[in-house]
């Protein structure tokens, strides 16, 4: 299996910790996305992912984006251990958090968004970070509420044993610590990041340990 990844993409980060937590060896393929204008918008890599973004994995024959999808695709060929539920009101539960995090917290604060909100319609550094604050923050806050009022939430998103959700949500701190937010206000999504991220399925999926970390 083959992972093109970056070691801080968002989406990269959760399917490096679901192959992990599934004990699939992989090999990482670096795709800089800065350097050289982006590397994801060259000929070569969009011929395997015309979208220009991360990740793609390739297992075989097999070419697949979009990380839910991916990690879907490893739950489904690899089922043991489970990052799903077995009932399906705890898996729409946990696909509900994670899709939380993946279609309404992250696309509005990934690279290309930001580059446009910089470099075609003129916004500031400080106005661009606040953009980025102010969409977490929004998307922490029902996330909190969502986790915290939930009897199924334990050390982790789901009880005590990870699933798709925290593969979404650890990475999404680690964005959200590196444009400085206060996670104060957010108690639960902080003890579980705290928590997911001394499990070493987590721990060696992390951007600073990745063979292309800066």
């Amino acid at each position: 299996m083959k992972l093109y990844s970056y070691f801080r993409s968002s989406a990269a980060y959760r399917v490096r910790i679901a192959l992990n937590l599934k004990n699939l060896p992989y090999d990482y393929a670096p795709v800089h996305l800065l350097r050289d204008g982006g590397e994801q918008l060259k000929p070569e890599y969009r011929k395997l992912n015309p979208d220009a973004i991360l990740p793609t994995c390739i297992d075989g024959d097999h070419v697949m984006q979009q990380s839910l999808a991916i990690i879907e695709y490893l739950e489904e060929t690899h089922p043991e251990p489970p990052l799903l539920p077995k009932a399906p009101a705890d898996r729409a539960y946990v696909r509900s958090a994670a899709l939380q995090i993946a279609c309404e917290i992250h696309p509005l604060n990934n690279l290309r968004v930001l580059k446009y909100l910089k470099h075609t319609l003129g916004v500031d550094d400080a106005a661009k970070d606040a953009w980025y604050r102010h969409w977490v923050e929004c998307g922490f806050a029902t996330l909190e509420e969502h986790l915290a009022s939930d009897s199924r939430t334990g050390k982790l998103c789901f009880g005590d044993t990870p699933t798709l959700a925290d593969a979404c949500l650890v990475p999404q701190v680690f964005n959200a610590q590196r444009f400085k937010i206060d996670l104060a206000p957010f108690p639960t999504i902080q003890r579980i990041n705290d928590y997911a991220s001394q499990m070493d399925a987590f721990a060696r999926a992390a951007p600073g340990v990745q063979p292309d970390a800066e």
